[in-house]
């Protein structure tokens, strides 16, 4: 099988699992915001969630990512070293989420207490089982990356999903009610995380026989290697989560509901991008360990051609139709999600730009310099929340992470560049073109929507906004018919 091949094959799996888990954290959304949980106990749900994202990332530092960059390079020079890779990561591991999770067990009731929500406590003190199951699921998937093994990672996700969806809609029927939907959270993870520690054992580490001698200096390097890695995951963090608990400590848990609702749609709307972000990655270390970097840069502009290609017109079309779609979908009760939605529009095509790229520069060995980047930025992010959320609310949480996103991104592309070597003028004329597109699809749906009702404007709009846009892109030239058809085949 090629590298073309392998990748496409991987992206058509990896996609696959993220529709699944999209899907079903989408209906598990769509169940729990319309039927099962008012927007307070919505909102408190998924700020606890937020909070123990926080506590994670102290269990977790960098060491996933950084074992499984060593795993991609290792499989190539020295496959030996590879389980002794393993052994000396999980034994870390283990340490660090057991002083974690005493610690949460201690200090849990404090936590509420200093957050402002006593009445969370309960909710901190399951949240360490929470810690460790979501810990060993993600170590699993990132792992399988790095052995650019991407159907069993994405195998890992679909199904986490799946059975988060069950066990959670289960437990809230029992009359548990928002504890007991982040129960369903931790039975989730925790079966999918035995299932891939599970697989990674019998299908790879077994397979390898071990060096006799653990590689002077490699587990110096693996841990010294996690540190930009845990800094860029404690920026991711900030950007990702702590917006939605300082929402939560400044207002209220429905005002969370309204917030967290909008990042949701937004991450289900990125999910492709995600799968070609992660499909793509482990290529580039392989790359540029083999001076293939003239491949690695072909690869990388066309899967940034084509994510703009679909999500700069889904962002706009998105925005366009937000009032209809939240109202509809979720109730009136929602409506406060709207111009947060309509602002993280923006913030769409921004991540998935992010999502082709981060990894990338993991895998390329600019993990640090990413770091930088991460930490300056969502150290202003964190600013911006706290100067804003106080003042204009949710809509202020949104515009942070929108305006320092935008530098974020711009740096990470620099980066990539100046290891890459872009074609900027021939990416400049691709994007230029789309844009031209998207603004003569927005206006036609803009003249349109006017003149009928919600329910016919949100799929009206749609069927019109692609359909404007497909053809503009094949009359373009953007889009070539017979390779659509070849890659959905």
């Amino acid at each position: 099988m090629s590298r073309q091949e392998h990748i496409v094959h991987g992206f058509k799996a990896t996609l696959v699992a993220r529709a699944v888990y999209m899907i079903s954290s989408a209906l598990l959304m769509f169940l729990l915001a319309r039927y099962l949980l008012d927007p307070d106990g919505y909102g408190t749900l998924y700020w606890v969630i937020g909070i123990l994202a926080v506590v994670q990332l102290v269990a977790d530092l960098g060491i996933g990512k950084s074992v499984a960059r060593y795993v991609s390079e290792y499989s190539e020079k020295d496959p030996g070293q590879i389980p002794h890779l393993l052994t000396s990561t999980i034994t870390f591991k283990l340490v660090i989420i057991s002083v974690v999770g005493y610690l949460l067990f201690v200090f849990h009731e404090h936590l509420a207490i200093a957050l402002g929500d006593p009445s969370a406590a309960p909710f901190l003190a399951v949240g360490i089982l929470y810690v460790v199951a979501m810990s060993f699921s993600t170590f699993t998937q990132i792992v399988f990356q790095g052995y650019n093994q991407l159907v069993y990672s994405a195998a890992v996700q679909a199904f986490s999903g799946f059975a988060r969806l069950i066990f959670a809609i289960a437990f809230v029927l029992f009359g548990l009610g928002a504890l007991g939907a982040l129960l369903g959270y931790i039975v989730g993870y925790a079966l999918s995380a035995v299932a891939g520690l599970l697989v990674l054992y019998y299908k790879f580490y077994r397979r390898h026989e071990p060096a006799e001698e653990y590689e002077e200096g490699l587990s110096r390097r693996l841990l010294e290697y996690s540190i930009p890695l845990t800094a860029t995951r404690s920026a991711n963090v900030i950007d990702k989560q702590i917006d939605t608990v300082l929402v939560g400590v400044f207002l209220t848990p429905t005002a969370v509901a309204f917030y967290t609702l909008g990042k949701q749609i937004s991450d289900f709307v990125l999910a492709p991008a995600e799968s070609l972000g992660f499909t793509i990655s482990p290529n580039f270390g392989e790359q540029k360990a083999s001076g293939q970097l003239e491949q690695a840069r072909r690869i990388y502009e066309t899967a940034l051609s084509n994510t703009l290609l679909l999500y700069i017109p889904a962002a706009v079309g998105l925005a366009i139709v937000a009032e209809p779609f939240v109202t509809m979908t979720f109730g009136a009760d929602y409506a406060g999600a709207v111009p947060v939605l309509q602002i993280l529009s923006g913030f769409i095509v921004l991540q998935a730009i992010t999502n082709l790229t981060s990894d990338s520069l993991d895998y390329l060995g600019r993990a640090r310099h990413r770091a930088i980047a991460k930490g300056a930025t969502s150290v202003a992010n964190l600013g911006l929340n706290i100067a804003l959320i106080p003042t204009i609310g949710v809509v202020g949480a949104a515009a942070a992470t929108v305006a320092t996103h935008t530098v974020y991104v711009a740096v990470n592309l620099y980066i990539v560049h100046l290891e890459l070597d872009l074609r900027l003028l021939r990416l400049g004329r691709s994007i230029g073109l789309v844009c031209l597109i998207t603004g003569v699809m927005a206006v036609a749906v803009m003249l349109v929507t006017p003149m009928v009702s919600s329910v016919v404007m949100l799929f009206g709009a749609i069927a019109l906004g692609a359909s404007t846009w497909a053809i503009l892109a094949v009359a373009s030239g953007l889009v070539d018919p017979r390779e659509v058809r070849a890659a959905i085949s």
